[in-house]
C-alpha cells in the first residue's frame, strides 16, 4: 500500500511540474512572438543603413573618419569586450553557449581579459566570477525590452571613449537570430567600424552591363558620413540587442517544450508502474481472501 501512495504523490508531482513547464512555454512563445516584431522591423532599417555606410566609405578614398580609424592612440588604452546574456534561466544552452563563446575569444586574444569586460544579465556573472574574470561594469536596466534611448546611451559613452582614446576597440558578444530554428553566438566588432566587413555584407553586384551604380551625394559624402556612422554604430548595437532577446525566447520555448514532452512521459510511465503495482496489491489481497476462505471451510 505504501509503494503505491507513492507512487501516486510523484504522479501528482509530475503533473505539476507538467503544468508549470506548459504554462512557460506558452509565455515563452507570446514572448517570441512580440520580441521577433521587434527584430525583424528594425532590420531593414540596420541594413539599408549599413549599405549606405558602406557605399560613402568606398567613396571616401582620402577623408578617414575617427570611428573608422579610431581617436587618437593613447599607451593606456585596452579594447572592451560586451556579452549580453539573459537575466533569467531555464533556457537550455543559450548562456553558455555565449560565454563559451565569450571564453574562447578572450583566450585567442589574451589583451581582452586585462581590458574593460562589461556584461548584460545576470546570468553570465556568476560564470565570470568563477573563471576569475573582472567584471568592470554590469548593466541591469534593459531587462526583456531594452529600449532604443537605453541602447542608445551605452553606444554612445563607446563612442566617447573610442574617439578619445580611452577604449582601443569595441567588441561585443551575443546570440545572433537568423530563423526560429537557427541562432548563432556571434562575436561582432562594433568599433572601429570595420569598412571592408561593411562592403562585404551588403555589397550588392554589377548591373548587367558590367557598371557599378554611381551615387551624388547631397550634402558632401564626408558632411553624411559624420552624421550615418554614430547613427549606424548605435543601430547595429540595438539589434544586437534584439537579437539576443528573441533569441533567448527562442531556446526558453524549445527548452520548454522539451520539459513538458518529458513531463508527460514520464507521468504515462508512473501511471503503467501504479497500474501494476496496484494489481499486483489485489492480487494479494483475493489470494489471501480465498487462502483464508478455504483454510476455515
Amino acid at each position: 500500500m505504501g509503494k503505491t501512495r507513492e507512487i501516486k504523490k510523484r504522479i501528482k508531482a509530475v503533473g505539476n511540474i507538467r503544468r508549470i513547464t506548459k504554462t512557460m512555454q506558452m509565455i515563452a512563445t507570446a514572448k517570441f512572438s512580440a520580441a521577433q516584431q521587434r527584430s525583424v522591423s528594425s532590420r531593414p532599417y540596420t541594413d539599408a543603413l549599413f549599405e549606405l555606410v558602406a557605399s560613402l566609405a568606398k567613396s571616401l578614398t582620402d577623408i578617414k573618419h575617427p570611428l573608422l580609424t579610431g581617436g587618437p592612440a593613447k599607451p593606456d588604452a585596452k579594447p572592451l569586450l560586451l556579452v549580453l546574456t539573459s537575466d533569467r534561466g531555464l533556457c537550455g544552452p543559450y548562456n553558455g553557449s555565449i560565454l563559451r563563446t565569450g571564453m574562447h575569444f578572450v583566450r585567442e586574444n589574451p589583451a581582452n581579459r586585462a581590458g574593460f569586460i562589461e556584461l548584460v544579465g545576470k546570468k553570465g556573472a556568476g560564470f565570470l566570477k568563477y573563471n576569475k574574470i573582472p567584471i568592470s561594469q554590469h548593466h541591469t536596466q534593459f531587462g526583456d525590452k531594452p529600449s532604443y534611448e537605453k541602447v542608445e546611451e551605452l553606444a554612445q559613452n563607446y563612442i566617447d571613449r573610442f574617439t578619445s582614446g580611452e577604449v582601443s576597440s569595441v567588441h561585443v558578444i551575443y546570440m545572433k537570430f537568423l530563423s526560429a530554428g537557427k541562432q548563432v553566438p556571434t562575436v561582432m566588432q562594433l568599433l572601429p567600424f570595420k569598412a571592408d566587413a561593411i562592403e562585404k555584407k551588403t555589397d550588392k553586384p554589377e548591373t548587367k552591363s558590367g557598371m557599378t551604380v554611381q551615387y551624388e551625394f547631397s550634402p558632401s559624402a564626408e558632411e553624411l558620413l559624420g552624421e550615418l556612422l554614430p547613427s549606424a554604430v548605435k543601430a547595429v548595437l540595438f539589434q544586437a540587442f534584439n537579437d539576443a532577446i528573441v533569441s533567448e525566447q527562442v531556446a526558453r520555448m524549445v527548452a520548454m517544450k522539451a520539459a513538458t514532452d518529458n513531463a508527460g512521459k514520464m507521468g504515462k510511465r508512473l501511471t503503467r508502474v501504479y497500474n501494476r503495482a496496484r494489481q499486483a496489491q489485489i492480487t494479494t489481497e483475493l489470494t489471501e481472501i480465498v487462502a483464508g476462505a478455504a483454510a476455515l471451510g
